[in-house]
């Protein structure tokens, strides 16, 4: 699962919630794998923080509240301080060994007397995407076969590539999607204690 804890457009504060928030989920869970951060204003801080984890952290899907004086500033009168947790959406898996049907046939064209006698056309279909790509350009069909599954590669990994835009987008749409109040959890003090 693809967590990301975010202090959105909120001040040096919240991002000091997001870096003591990561901390007490790593000491709560223990298997928190950093995929991406970017580091806050004031040092120590995280404006964004994206994990993986093999927990289900589907229920601290929220907001979360910390409830402190400002460490920044002194005699500043705000005391709550929002940050956002989200479930980021999975990339799919796209197997690729072993998924594929290939079929011969006969193809047209320029090939002389084998044109109509012996399969060298050939199409590979990759079962798990629906993906197909055919050459009949060569004349062998070890030639057509290997044509075909370079082609069949490209679009593989034009699809990786376009899920892996897919996340990203999804990721920086939750970093500024923060809803104040009704918190899924409450930390209090400077130690960052639970409350509830």
């Amino acid at each position: 699962m693809t967590v990301q804890i975010s202090a959105g457009q909120g001040p040096a504060e919240c991002q000091l919630a997001v870096a003591k928030l990561f901390a007490a989920l790593k000491k709560e869970y223990g298997d928190m794998e950093i995929v991406s951060e970017t580091k806050g204003s004031e040092r120590g801080c995280l404006d964004s923080v994206r994990f993986r984890t093999e927990h289900d952290l589907s229920g601290l899907e929220g907001t979360v509240l910390w409830i402190c004086q400002s460490p920044f500033r002194k005699n500043h009168k705000r005391k709550n301080w929002y940050v956002d947790v989200s479930v980021i959406p999975e990339r799919e898996e796209i197997p690729s060994e072993k998924e594929y049907r290939i079929e011969k046939f006969h193809s047209g064209g320029k090939g002389g007397q084998n044109v109509n006698k012996v399969e060298t056309g050939v199409r590979i279909i990759h079962i798990p995407t629906g993906l197909t790509a055919q050459s009949t350009q060569e004349r062998s069909q070890f030639q057509n076969r290997q044509r075909a599954m370079e082609m069949l590669q490209e679009k593989l990994y034009a699809l990786r590539q376009e899920q892996e835009k897919k996340q990203l987008s999804a990721a920086w749409s939750e970093h500024y999607r923060i809803v104040r109040g009704n918190p899924v959890r409450t930390y209090a003090g400077e130690d960052f204690v639970l409350q509830r």
